[in-house]
């Protein structure tokens, strides 16, 4: 088993200490240079996952055929996708809120990035390790609503507004289990810190016929990690769950006024935030970036691409449901259940003690 965190020192300090930085400066350096490296990582795996991988997993599910005539497997569609968004015109409909209508798009991918901040990654990629890292990554995560109403308020338009909406609605029906659930991996952990849960996921579980089992949170608890990943679809927005978009209701929900450059940011952010829910549910319940043989960092992006992947299986198998049943379920199901598997976690974590 390859050591999940490869190296203590975070990715600023090595940074620093390869241009022999020190002191503030090295400090500031470092964290900048860092930063950049993490979110173009992000950045080339969103540009691949968008305009290419997700044509191509949907056109499987659906047999059909996608994207294949520019460049080798079609990936220069990736390139033709952006130089055409980017070249359209930016059409700003009239009687919108400016500030609001500006700065909704550019909080929706800058939430998912800076959640990416406390993330271990392995092979030393990880940018900052708090104490409490686990409640930074879901309150920059959550930063993404904020930008959802002032772009649903801001356009100007009523369907825009009813997407905005059932995107506070969903987030608040879903975002309290998702926390929830993940309290239970914090009463087992007994740390808000994201490199002790991926250490402590670390030790084995038990071993069977040789093969030892670690002991990963959603081995020790599936229940939670089943939970976990229908709330964390619902955040992410993706089937039975896509409301606040909602096409043959309300048009296309809170994105419904917007064009070109700003086109681009919502997309973008949208597949940085479920890449940021895989990282999040790596994190907590597979170990991070645990895994056999290969690199740490191979490991976790296999991971968040296993999420990826499920998203999209949702996205093309299972139809939308209507907004009151995506609120009964929110309510009435995930919430009761997220209590009871915190109270369990509880009850047991104290009888072990």
């Amino acid at each position: 088993m390859v050591t999940p965190l490869q190296s203590q020192v975070l990715l600023p300090e090595r940074v620093a200490g390869l241009l022999g930085l020190s002191g503030t400066i090295g400090q500031i350096v470092g964290g900048l240079l860092g930063a950049f490296i993490i979110a173009n990582l992000l950045l080339v795996q969103t540009a691949v996952a968008g305009p290419w991988a997700k044509r191509k997993i949907t056109a499987a599910f659906t047999d059909r055929i996608a994207v294949n005539r520019v460049g080798p497997f079609g990936l220069f569609v990736i390139v033709a996708d952006a130089v055409r968004l980017l070249s359209k015109e930016l059409v700003i409909p009239e009687g919108v809120d400016r500030p609001a209508y500006d700065l909704g798009p550019l909080l929706v991918p800058f939430s998912a990035l800076l959640g990416f901040a406390v993330i271990p990654m392995g092979n030393g990629i990880h940018l900052a390790d708090p104490e409490t890292g686990l409640v930074f990554a879901f309150a920059a995560s959550s930063i993404a609503s904020i930008g959802l109403v002032m772009m649903g308020y801001g356009s100007n338009n009523k369907y825009s507004l009813l997407g905005g909406l059932r995107a506070i609605a969903s987030n608040i029906a879903y975002e309290i289990p998702l926390i929830i659930t993940a309290a239970s991996v914090v009463v087992f952990a007994g740390t808000l810190q994201m490199s002790e849960i991926v250490a402590l996921q670390a030790e084995s579980l038990l071993t069977i016929a040789g093969v030892t089992i670690p002991q990963w949170f959603a081995f020790v608890n599936p229940f939670a990690f089943v939970l976990f990943v229908v709330a964390n679809l619902a955040e992410v927005g993706r089937n039975p769950f896509d409301v606040p978009e909602a096409p043959t209701e309300i048009v296309a929900g809170f994105q419904t006024e917007y064009s070109s450059v700003y086109f681009v940011l919502i997309y973008l952010g949208e597949f940085i935030h479920i890449f940021l829910g895989g990282a999040i549910a790596a994190t907590l319940f597979l170990g991070g970036p645990a895994g056999p043989f290969l690199p740490g960092f191979v490991w976790f992006t296999i991971k968040i691409w296993a999420f990826y992947l499920f998203t999209q299986w949702a996205r093309s198998a299972i139809p939308r449901i209507r907004i009151d049943q995506f609120l009964d379920i929110g309510w009435k199901g995930m919430l009761v259940l997220s209590f009871a598997n915190l109270a369990l976690t509880a009850i047991i974590v104290g009888v072990i003690a």
